[in-house]
């Protein structure tokens, strides 16, 4: 078994990288933490994190997170516990704590991290009988890639093509312990239902189903990674510079085409697979929806938008209407909910957005709300309101309460990376966003 772990860590390894262990506690997690511990002593240029995540489902989480720190510490690997909150509400409850861990490991990555889980051949097969539930396409059936771009890294799965049976035998030749989380016997859920209802009969009466359901698989993933390279030729098409699909464009091809255009832009951003009901919501939806809606639609974390003829992908945004705060000279503010920084700043070299001083009895603030504004821009006659202006400057719907507004006292200076109001403009002091990603127009 080590010797299978060992050689399928080294073609990741050539380099010396942060490897992060996703423990659990489970029989799964746990053997491959026994293995890792012998990897490092081998391989000790690399730097080794374990972290357990805490979802607060079970009354015993607390007892798991405080086991698996104890397993770590005796074996000499570092630890982190990570805690998170679920809804418990709207998405299945399965995959709202799986995108919870996700998020909570990426907050704990360095760059070019590879991230360990202990999904085996087993979880394949029920991962496909899932896809095939949810009526998916190749992408879908595909089901788990052994090595995927996972944050500013990659995640890592070595035990896909070992079974359970396999996983059991090694950890009882080695005295193993581990954890049994009660809720994997719960056939409510999907999974274990499949797991301990369904499969055991399905493999009863054909003894080579999981093998027929891994080569299956394996097709498909094969095929999805052939469509994604002919595909490809497309891009410069359908997509502008900063990865908007430009619906004109797209609308050139056939239906078919424009699908798999369409799935092939979603999972490259998401690393999720669109499906057919999905697929069908973009384009009737959004896409064909009328000139002056606001269409979109949610799925997942992510939620799809139209502007000016072209789809974006964009995250959910909280609320920030209600923040604000002081902006002092040379002094960089972090904005809120990931929007980037403001700088002010009395170097004329800079760039940005040109003020004056403010007098004595002004103070300089930051706001978000544009509800009720009225704004003069400079070099234009009379004032208008803001909402209007917004549309004048092509600002998209979804960044208009997260375009930074700066004030003088209690009067509208200007409006980030757009304009300055009349009265306010000046040579002495520039104004500088630095924006994130996800806000960028």
């Amino acid at each position: 078994m080590f010797s299978l772990f060992e050689n399928a860590l080294d073609a990741h390894t050539q380099t010396p990288r942060q490897i992060i262990l996703a423990l659990s506690g489970g029989l799964d997690s746990r053997v491959m933490l026994s293995l890792l511990a012998l990897y490092r002593d081998i391989h000790p240029q690399h730097s080794y994190l374990i972290v357990h995540v805490h979802h607060g489902l079970s009354p015993n989480a607390d007892a798991w997170m405080t086991q698996c720190q104890s397993w770590s510490r005796e074996l000499g690997l570092a630890f982190e516990g990570l805690f998170v909150r679920l809804e418990k509400k709207g998405e299945s409850l399965e995959k709202q704590a799986r995108d919870a861990r996700y998020r909570a490991i990426e907050s704990v990555m360095q760059s070019g991290a590879l991230v360990l889980t202990a999904q085996h051949a087993d979880d394949q097969v029920e991962s496909f009988l899932l896809a095939l539930k949810r009526g998916s396409g190749p992408a879908g059936l595909a089901a788990m890639p052994e090595t995927r771009l996972f944050g500013e890294g990659a995640l890592f799965r070595p035990f896909l093509q070992v079974s359970r049976d396999e996983i059991a035998k090694y950890a009882d030749q080695e005295g193993l312990v581990w954890l049994e989380d009660e809720s994997n016997l719960d056939c409510r859920f999907d999974r274990n239902f499949i797991r301990h209802a369904w499969l055991p009969l399905a493999q009863e009466r054909w003894k080579g189903l999981n093998k027929a359901i891994h080569r299956a698989a394996a097709l498909c993933a094969e095929q999805e990674n052939l469509l994604d390279e002919l595909l490809m030729a497309h891009d410069k098409e359908v997509l502008s510079k900063e990865g908007t699909l430009l619906i004109a464009d797209l609308k050139k091809h056939s239906l078919r085409l424009q699908s798999a255009l369409l799935r092939r832009w979603f999972k490259k951003r998401t690393h999720l697979a669109l499906s057919y009901a999905q697929l069908q919501q973009v384009f009737y939806c959004v896409m064909d929806a009328s000139e002056d809606a606001n269409p979109k639609i949610k799925i997942g974390e992510w939620q799809i938008r139209r502007h000016q003829e072209g789809l974006y992908i964009l995250p959910f945004f909280s609320d920030v209407a209600l923040w604000e705060s002081e902006l002092k000279y040379e002094v960089e503010l972090t904005l809120p909910d990931d929007i980037g920084c403001l700088y002010l700043t009395l170097n004329s070299a800079e760039q940005g957005l040109r003020l004056r001083e403010p007098d004595e009895n002004e103070s300089v603030s930051v706001h978000f709300d544009p509800q009720g504004l009225w704004a003069h821009p400079l070099g234009r006659q009379g004032k208008r309101k803001l909402k209007k202006l917004f549309q004048e400057y092509g600002v998209p719907t979804w960044a208009r309460k997260r375009t930074p507004l700066i004030f003088y006292g209690k009067r509208l200076a200007c409006v980030a990376d757009l304009f300055v109001c009349e009265g306010f403009e000046g040579k002495i002091l520039s104004l500088l966003w630095k924006k994130n990603a996800d806000t960028s127009r």
